[in-house]
């Protein structure tokens, strides 16, 4: 093997490709990155095996140098525009021979100016010594060069390279970009990186872009440039522009639909954590007494042996058993754990909130006003009370109504809210629409509420089936009341779609006789028997016009009148407010 890297740089026996990096607001491209690529019939054609191979023979200086010579050369001869990345390890960087400019050198000779290059530092290995690497980059910055960080997130040190090098560009690893459009963990990654670039004034590049959507998601973010196969392969002999489908993408007015937040199911019972003086078993119940005596807000005290939980005293089992006659005399002097009880709800600080919740509700109802013992390991760390448990579980489900609706899982009226401002920011045209169910409540009332529930979810799956993923935004107000922000030019097209799948499927959620007379007999609030049709649908809509409105509370107020006024149409029906200005 190191007979054959000593051939591959006697012969120069690399071949340079290059791969585009494209402004992500323009399309255009302004930047190439020079890879690599041994022999083709070699077991060292892959770069990651030449590399691999160079290290183990110690010729990783000399390989890189030739890598570097050889993208440099082939940048210059097929006279690419913009600007170049060129990969450097940290570890070639921080070689003395590697710092007497002999990358310069090459870039005199082949009539390249030194501010169209920059350094690309790629990872293979811990860098621990950033005192010598600032040294470095300084000295290559001196010579013009400018910084790149590869692979945010994914080497062993990037975040730390980061802070200590204050380089110009930083690339996000792929695993962060593929599928950020359906990750709502991945997205508030990149929006994190792209907050701390635009705070030191580094432009961030998204690296494995491999479709529209992932795309739309980057740019919408405020990432300043993008790099993928959905952009460009590399090649021998690489596109001058960004393919026509990209440009135009990239071009078109509107947003991206964000992946929503995942609601936090993970809040542990560390959360409702209170310290409390445990006692021991050693301790009798007159000296527990006196306890409860001098702390009267002190409802329960727990019986620790040596870190080990054995249970709990309650305030009303001391008192309870002290005043009955002769009691305290019997037992006052003996051991703590006589009216103890022996079977405490344990819960370890790891728990999460919503399983300790489902073993309250199952347990016996003691457990809810005595609280239950948190645990390490095993160990007494603490008390947590009924009280608290059900607070914490109460504002979790507002949060998370807030934000998706339970029986639907569709966005709720925060994100509904958030993207309309997007929307109304973008300068874009589209369309909202206002879904509402026509004599939903006495169906309720008739067929209940678990087949009303059904019918909610029909409604929400039919409206998501009928949208762009990527352009359309679907969301669930509440209770039988759906909103839908159209991007799609088509959305009359995909509204009608919508109320013919609603017409022909609410028909198998009534019985024979209903669906055949085409509705049913049922008492209204005053007693009196009224025939209540089939459940239709009616969509009201209105049109948004580049600043026409200004405030997501104005373009609810509009929709709700819209849907008013489709309302007063007898079954399924689509009205198009055209009273607006400019409509």
């Amino acid at each position: 093997m190191r007979a054959h890297l000593f051939d591959i740089l006697s012969r120069r026996q690399l071949s340079a490709l290059f791969q585009p990096i494209v402004h992500m607001q323009t399309g255009e491209i302004i930047a190439y990155e020079g890879l690599i690529r041994g022999p083709s019939d070699s077991p060292l054609h892959s770069p990651m095996n030449l590399f691999k191979a160079a290290r183990a023979n110690g010729l990783t200086v000399e390989v890189e140098h030739l890598c570097r010579k050889v993208v440099l050369e082939r940048f210059a001869e097929l006279k690419l525009p913009g600007k170049l990345f060129l990969n450097v390890s940290p570890e070639s960087l921080l070689q003395r021979d590697a710092r007497h400019g002999e990358t310069l050198e090459v870039i005199h000779q082949i009539g390249i100016h030194p501010d169209r290059v920059i350094i690309e530092l790629t990872e293979n290995q811990p860098t621990y010594d950033y005192d010598l690497m600032r040294e470095a980059v300084l000295h290559y910055r001196k010579m013009g060069f400018q910084i790149a960080i590869d692979d945010l997130g994914e080497g062993f040190s990037s975040l730390r390279l980061w802070s200590e090098l204050r380089p110009e560009y930083v690339k996000i690893d792929m695993h962060f970009i593929q599928g950020i459009n359906h990750d709502p963990v991945k997205l508030q990654f990149v929006r994190s990186i792209q907050e701390i670039a635009e705070k030191s004034n580094t432009r961030v590049i998204a690296e494995g872009i491999e479709t529209q959507a992932e795309l739309l998601v980057l740019r919408d973010v405020g990432v300043a440039y993008g790099q993928g196969y959905h952009l460009g392969r590399p090649h021998p002999m690489p596109a001058r522009a960004a393919p026509a489908e990209v440009v135009k993408a990239l071009s078109r007015n509107g947003v991206a639909v964000y992946p929503q937040r995942v609601t936090d199911k993970q809040a542990t019972v560390g959360k409702v954590l209170h310290q409390v003086q445990a006692v021991s078993p050693a301790m009798n119940n007159n000296e527990v007494y006196h306890i409860f005596q001098q702390a009267p807000e002190l409802m329960i005290i727990p019986v620790v042996d040596d870190g080990m939980p054995l249970g709990l005293i309650t305030r009303f089992a001391m008192i309870e058993h002290f005043a009955r006659p002769y009691e305290r005399e019997l037992y006052g002097k003996k051991s703590c754990t006589q009216f103890m009880d022996r079977k405490p709800l344990l819960a370890d600080r790891a728990t999460s909130l919503q399983e300790l919740s489902f073993r309250m509700a199952e347990a016996d109802a003691h457990h809810l006003f005595n609280g239950f013992i948190i645990t390490d390991q095993g160990r007494y760390i603490g008390m947590g009370t009924g009280h608290d448990l059900m607070r914490e579980i109460t504002q979790m489900q507002i949060h998370a109504a807030r934000y998706a609706n339970p029986l639907t899982q569709l966005p709720g009226n925060v994100p509904i809210n958030e993207h309309i401002d997007r929307l109304l920011e973008s300068g874009t045209r589209f369309w909202v629409c206002y879904f509402d169910l026509d004599h939903f409540k006495p169906f309720n009332d008739v067929y209940g509420y678990r087949r009303g529930d059904d019918v909610i979810q029909l409604t929400g799956n039919i409206l998501s089936s009928n949208g762009d993923p990527d352009r359309d935004f679907v969301g669930h107000i509440g209770g039988d009341d759906f909103m839908v922000l159209f991007q799609s030019e088509n959305w009359e097209q995909r509204c009608q779609a919508i109320l013919e799948e609603f017409g022909g499927k609410v028909l198998d959620f009534y019985s024979t006789e209903d669906r055949e007379r085409g509705g049913y007999l049922s008492e209204d609030r005053q007693g009196k028997k009224v025939f209540y049709p089939v459940m239709s649908l009616s969509i009201g809509a209105i049109r948004i016009e580049p600043h026409q409105y200004y405030t997501h509370h104005q373009i609810a107020t509009a929709a709700a009148e819209s849907k008013k006024q489709a309302k007063k149409v007898h079954g399924n029906s689509l009205f198009l407010d055209r009273r607006q200005r400019g409509a």
